[in-house]
């Protein structure tokens, strides 16, 4: 790495607002959580529990420190997500994605109570269906919701999502989720076929 590149990390800092909420999931037990980050990730957790701004600052290992997972995984405990689940941002294929669900419903408080209720379903099932058939998982909070996934689950969630705020019935959203796994399944046989060892 260059020196430029190592000083760039050197300084790495950057806050995220955490709310009052969920700062304690944040922390953990006996500062657990915290600890368990700061630790996989060689970083240090500044947090300022009055306003609820969480600065990351990258650890003293360089080479070990990953400072924007990290970052990603705060996000995430920030949108509702348990320490647990968040964890899985942890792999190298995965990411965090926030969708905003004002820019479907603008300022009518009605209409994001109707698309929150909508992805969430009867007693969760609409979101764990989603879940299920993407392989992702799902956080609705506040006014947005968060996935975690591969890119690709992330975007198939993201069809998914747009379905049901533009009004799709839920039966709708599964068969495409549904017609999707199975072309994946099918193309990955495909590949495994063709390949030499296959």
């Amino acid at each position: 790495m260059s020196l430029l590149g190592r000083l760039l990390e050197m300084s790495f800092r950057q806050s995220v607002r955490v709310s009052s909420d969920r700062l304690g999931a944040l922390v953990g037990k006996q500062g657990k959580v915290k600890k368990w980050l700061e630790e996989k990730c060689s970083v240090i957790l500044e947090i300022d529990s009055d306003s609820g701004e969480v600065t990351v600052v990258s650890g003293p290992d360089l080479e070990k420190s990953d400072p924007l997972k990290a970052v990603q995984i705060v996000n995430a405990i920030a949108r509702g997500f348990s320490p647990e689940r968040s964890a899985r941002l942890l792999k190298e294929d995965n990411v965090l994605e926030i969708i905003d669900l004002t820019s479907y419903t603008g300022k009518s408080k009605n209409s994001m109570e109707r698309i929150k209720g909508r992805v969430i379903g009867y007693s969760g099932k609409a979101r764990r269906v989603i879940e299920e058939l993407t392989g992702t998982h799902l956080s609705v909070y506040g006014h947005t919701v968060a996935v975690i996934g591969t890119t690709n689950q992330v975007r198939q969630t993201q069809e998914a999502l747009d379905m049901l705020a533009s009004g799709s019935p839920h039966k709708a959203v599964y068969s495409m989720l549904q017609r999707k796994r199975s072309q994946a399944k099918l193309e990955r046989l495909k590949l495994w076929e063709e390949s030499p060892s296959g």
